[in-house]
């Protein structure tokens, strides 16, 4: 028999099989204890993953949202009205010469605008064809430049190349409805110095650009004498070429004429198409002289790019019409535009009723120059006020009116986006290297521009303020369109929108507010009320972005964003957003840099925020708290006063002890030294006693100054003393042709910043920091204090050697430099440059 199983009773009365040593089995409470707590775990697990989600969603929603903020537009209405420029609201300023970025061209304030243009070059020349069209340093002309233009009628220009001289004029007619009439006089003129008369070939061309249709009328089999065309800003309008006359008689010359009708995928396709349809099959064969064969536009081939694959342009093309004509100086030829709706035209705007009117704007020029700056009165020369006008006239000349989308890029952006289609009307630096336009550049030029027109100033601050986002940032640098992103390195295309630049329009600003102070039923003033109504809500979100993105780490204090960051290639890492670029800054950049020169433009900012809110009767207190805030003295003081310099100082992660040295490269013995990297300069950065550590930066010079600069000093500052002595020591700033912008004895004073980085910011003088001197000199120089008769020499003798050198350079080079020499006061970088140097009208004129 087997074994019989002991049968286990247990407490509940139940009997269980079982064996003796099974353990117990819980009770039915503890069994629910446990399925309890089990549920509140699933649940709490439920409830944590459904969060968890929620949130991740949200965080990508927020992220999306974030990403989105950057490219869209300030809420707040327009300060312009989307039509303010057309030929219905302002007729008088809808075509202009707003393509600073040609030689010679004109177009009209709209987004997609029939443009012209003239292109030139010699013929019977050893060298290759040498076209000009756009403005270059590498052509290398003896100088170009407008010298007189006021803006809105007229404007005559002078261009100096190798051995003849272009003078383009042009006039401008209202009348019609659709901006009226305008004439171009092309006169041309061989230097003495040319042992024969050259022939040139001139190239008058119309294009559309993307809207309207052109159409060719040829005469004589290859002279192109009227182009017709329709567009819907312009209407109907005809073009017209006449024939070249002898100068300023009215004989006919001998010409040979021949014409280009394609079509363009883009404006800055323009001089490659004219180039890709040059042939030499046709002779040249005036009455008197040698048949020689020239070279002139035939049939355009588009090049063909071997072995290599080039995306496919798929851009709408537009109508594109070139006539040329060939002819041996002297010679004057004239190109008149003629609208459709100017009916009751009284005759045309042409040969001896174009002299007229040209006699007319130009005395009607200086009588306004006179009457605004008074130069004449002041003893200045003739040859002193027509550079002058020249300097003035460039400015208003190089006004472009661009339309196009920024490229951008936030932290919350994988890849830079396209920023909202937009217009900007603006001065640009330099025609040649900067044709687009520059945040902390365009403060300066409307300092002088608003004396000469403050509409133009109201439009030209309005256009930049209607490129506002909703968060309050401005792309600093505008490359609109394609013609203007064609000009500029890769690089410097994406603008992020953590990366500011001086806030430099409450300049502008200021001198509006202080001329409706003044004469506030004066014509000129009478828009600047409404203007300024328009514009304050988006002044208020442009002052509070830069209040809290580019705030310190100490309360009062603020710190520029967007630092190089690459501390192993730069000497000194660039601060390129501070506008002073590679001025000697912290050598290490962090978080707890203190910037004394944003520190003064919100000084600044404040004020004006604070006036112009009390004039429009806004809030005003919290402006007013912030101004007073950031003028004290004694905080200042606290933040940037540096007892070793005895000067204000930026303050950061730093040590003096930097520099370039040449990296070691091994190459093993035997093995060729070209198999490998090249040798580059790296940073070398001191240890021990000479790391960085936290400490003022030292470096005197520009950023030094900005307490003075900008007015923040009271006129009894005892550091007032230090900065006036600094300013006149020939071995730290002072220079028989201007302040320097890095003392002399600073360790980084015109070192490279990297082995292909000249200096920049280093010691050359720039001219619109020293119109802030001047201004500043002036300004203590007529307040009590213990310095004011100091100031007041140091006024007198800075205004002299910089009106001196740029004058007397104007005179020896033909151009206006970005920057000049601080040890011979030769100018220098690019030119012309009549963006803030052309500040030296007002220096002359004494209006700051």
């Amino acid at each position: 028999m087997g074994r019989q199983r002991k049968r286990i009773v247990a407490g509940d009365g139940f009997s269980h099989p079982g064996t003796e040593d099974k353990p117990p089995v819980p009770h039915r409470k503890e069994k629910k204890k446990k399925a309890d707590l089990g549920k509140v775990f699933i649940n709490i697990s439920i409830v944590l993953c459904i969060f968890s989600l929620i949130w991740f969603f949200y965080a990508l929603y927020m992220r999306s949202s974030l990403a989105k903020r950057v490219v869209t537009l300030h809420t707040s209405p327009r300060v312009l009205d989307a039509n303010s420029t057309s030929a219905e609201v302002s007729p008088e300023r809808f075509w202009g010469s707003f393509r600073p970025q040609v030689y010679f061209g004109m177009k009209t304030r709209s987004p997609t605008s029939v443009v012209t243009g003239l292109m030139w070059f010699r013929q019977f020349s050893d060298m290759d064809v040498n076209l000009r069209h756009t403005c270059e340093q590498s052509d290398r002309l003896q100088g170009y430049g407008w010298l007189m233009h006021d803006g809105v009628s007229f404007g005559v220009q002078e261009i100096r190349d190798s051995d003849f001289t272009l003078t383009t004029e042009f006039v401008k007619r209202k009348g019609g409805e659709h901006g009226g009439d305008w004439t171009w006089r092309i006169t041309a003129k061989q230097h003495s110095s040319a042992a024969h008369a050259p022939v040139i070939s001139l190239m008058f061309y119309v294009a559309t650009d993307t809207q309207g249709a052109l159409q060719a009328h040829v005469e004589e089999r290859n002279r192109l004498s009227t182009v017709t065309g329709s567009s819907e800003e312009l209407g109907q309008f005809k073009v017209t070429f006449r024939k070249p006359t002898a100068g300023d008689a009215a004989s006919a010359k001998y010409a040979s004429y021949n014409y280009l009708q394609t079509a363009t995928p883009g404006l800055e396709k323009l001089t490659d198409i004219v180039k890709n349809s040059m042939n030499r099959r046709f002779v040249f064969n005036p009455p008197s002289g040698e048949k020689r064969p020239y070279i002139a536009v035939d049939t355009y081939k588009p090049p063909h790019h071997h072995h290599q694959q080039k995306p496919a342009d798929n851009r709408k093309e537009s109508d594109f019409v070139v006539h040329q004509v060939t002819v041996q100086m002297p010679f004057q030829i004239e190109v008149l535009f003629e609208s459709g709706s100017f009916h009751d035209r009284p005759d045309q705007l042409a040969g001896s009723v174009l002299t007229e009117e040209l006699e007319k704007r130009k005395v009607a020029f200086d009588r306004k120059f006179e009457n605004t700056f008074g130069l004449q009165a002041k003893g200045f020369t003739q040859s002193q006020v027509k550079f002058s006008k020249a300097a003035l006239s460039n400015m208003l000349g190089g006004m472009g009116y661009f339309y196009g989308q920024s490229i951008v890029q936030s932290v919350y952006n994988e890849y830079p986006l396209l920023y909202p289609e937009g217009p900007l009307f603006t001065a640009v630096p330099s025609r040649s290297f900067f044709p687009r336009g520059f945040l902390w550049d365009e403060g300066f030029h409307q300092l002088l521009l608003s004396k000469w027109d403050p509409q133009v100033t109201r439009e030209a601050v309005a256009h930049w303020l209607d490129l506002i986002n909703v968060e309050g940032w401005i792309p600093r640098e505008q490359i609109l369109g394609d013609e203007a992103r064609s000009k500029v390195p890769g690089e410097f295309v994406v603008q992020r929108n953590e990366n500011a630049n001086p806030p430099t329009l409450f300049l502008a600003l200021q001198e509006l507010v202080e001329q409706l102070a003044a004469r506030p039923d004066a014509p000129s003033t009478r828009g600047t009320l409404p203007f300024l109504r328009r514009l304050y809500p988006r002044l208020q979100t442009w002052f509070e972005w830069y209040n809290t993105t580019q705030a310190g780490p100490l309360p009062n204090s603020y710190r520029w964003r967007g630092r190089d960051k690459d501390t192993n290639v730069f000497l000194n890492p660039k601060t390129l957003t501070s506008g002073l670029d590679d001025y000697p800054r912290a050598s290490h950049p962090s978080a707890d840099e203190r910037h004394v020169d944003l520190r003064c433009w919100m000084a600044q900012a404040s004020g004006i925020m604070a006036r112009v809110a009390r004039l429009l009767g806004e809030p005003h207190q919290e402006y007013e708290r912030t101004h007073q805030m950031l003028s004290d003295n004694q905080l200042l003081a606290e933040l940037h006063w540096s007892e070793q310099l005895r000067a204000f100082s930026d303050y950061g992660n730093h040590t003096h002890a930097v520099a370039l040295l040449r990296e070691k490269v091994y190459v093993p013995p035997g093995q060729p030294r070209h198999q490998f990297p090249v040798a580059r300069l790296v940073r070398s950065v001191g240890s021990g006693r000479n790391a960085p550590k936290l400490q003022f930066v030292n470096a005197l010079g520009y950023v030094s100054l900005f307490p003075f600069l900008l007015h923040i000093l009271t006129p009894d500052s005892p550091k007032l003393e230090h900065i006036l002595r600094d300013m006149r020591d020939p071995d730290r700033l002072w220079t028989p042709y201007g302040l320097r912008s890095l003392s002399r004895t600073d360790p980084i004073y015109m070192e490279r910043n990297t082995e292909h980085d000249a200096p920049y910011w280093r010691g050359a003088i720039w001219i619109n920091i020293n119109y802030l001197a001047v201004r500043a000199l002036h300004h203590y120089g007529n307040l009590e204090g213990p310095y004011q008769e100091h100031a007041a020499a140091l006024y007198q003798e800075l205004r002299t050697n910089l009106v001196n050198n740029v004058y007397r350079q104007y005179m020896d080079t033909g151009y206006v430099w970005e920057q000049y020499n601080d040890g011979t006061g030769r100018g220098q970088g690019s030119h012309p440059f009549t963006g803030w140097s052309a500040l030296t009208v007002l220096m002359m004129a004494e209006q700051y």
